[in-house]
């Protein structure tokens, strides 16, 4: 987890977006995600909050991201797991991106841009 979030603070794209929005918090974020997916993948029940709405307050992000986010995500999952965990921990993300998608660009009462218009859920790569 650690690794991946690295690369995403490194990323051209997604860097930005996360250094505008977690700043110092870097660390207490990682310790978020941890308990989210260990929630989500493990039934652990210790994360707890509205992943949608914190999202939906994120400022600066297209679609664009949502693929960046999600080709980083493929990367390191298939790196790390082995081919069973890795179809779980990519199904899991792409249904949680494109929910996301969904709540951030297709029902936003607040004006799309044309890329929004046009553009598509991130593609489902869970059968790599």
């Amino acid at each position: 987890m650690q690794d991946f979030y690295a690369d995403a603070m490194q990323h051209p794209l997604l860097g930005p977006v996360f250094a505008a929005e977690l700043d110092s918090r870097r660390d207490a974020h990682l310790d978020r995600m941890v308990d989210f997916w260990s929630t989500v993948m493990l039934g652990t029940r210790s994360f707890r909050g509205n992943l949608v709405q914190r999202h939906m307050q994120l400022k600066g992000v297209s679609p664009a991201h949502f693929d960046a986010w999600i080709q980083l995500w493929t990367r390191h999952t298939h790196e790390r797991f082995d081919s069973a965990a890795t179809y779980r921990l990519r199904r899991v993300a792409h249904d949680i991106g494109r929910q996301l998608f969904t709540q951030c660009f297709a029902e936003s009462s607040t004006p799309r841009t044309p890329a929004a218009d046009q553009a598509k859920a991130p593609p489902d790569t869970s059968a790599d």
